[in-house]
C-alpha cells in the first residue's frame, strides 16, 4: 500500500502542484491543503503517514497546526516536517511545536524524498 503524505503549502500554488506531482510519481499517495484549517480536517480524514507543513500559512501558521496535531491522542504519532524559506527560526519552531523535523526552502526533490524516507522509516515516538 502506498504511504500517504499530506502536503500543506500556503499560496505557492506552483510549489504545491509540483511537489504533489513529484511525490505521486515517487510512489506516494500525496494530497494537499492550502491552509491550517484544511490541514487539520484532512489529517483527521485521511490519517496520513507523514505531514509536510509550511510554517507561514494563511490564518493558522504551520507550527500552530503541528502543536494541535501533537496534542491529539490519535494524530500525535504522525511525523511532521516543517518547511519554510525563513530558516533562521525554522529549527526553533520545529522544536517548540513538537515537529519531528524541518526542511528549509528551497529544497531539491532528492532532499525532500530523503527527509520523507527518514521519517517514514523512523520508529514511532
Amino acid at each position: 500500500m502506498k504511504k500517504k503524505i499530506l502536503l500543506v503549502v500556503d499560496d505557492e500554488a506552483s510549489l504545491l502542484k509540483t511537489t504533489l506531482f513529484r511525490l505521486n510519481k515517487s510512489g506516494y499517495e500525496a494530497f494537499g491543503a492550502v491552509d491550517g484549517e484544511k490541514a487539520l480536517v484532512l489529517a483527521r480524514e485521511k490519517m496520513p503517514d507523514l505531514i509536510l507543513l509550511d510554517v507561514f500559512l494563511p490564518g493558522m501558521h504551520g507550527d500552530e497546526v503541528a502543536k494541535i496535531l501533537k496534542k491529539d491522542p490519535i494524530l500525535k504519532v504522525i511525523p511532521i516536517v516543517l518547511i519554510s524559506a525563513v530558516d533562521e527560526t525554522l529549527e526553533e519552531k520545529a522544536r517548540e511545536s513538537g515537529a519531528d523535523g524541518y526542511l528549509p526552502k528551497p529544497f531539491e526533490a532528492e532532499e525532500l524524498l530523503a527527509m520523507i524516507e527518514k521519517h517514514l522509516t523512523a520508529p514511532a515516538k
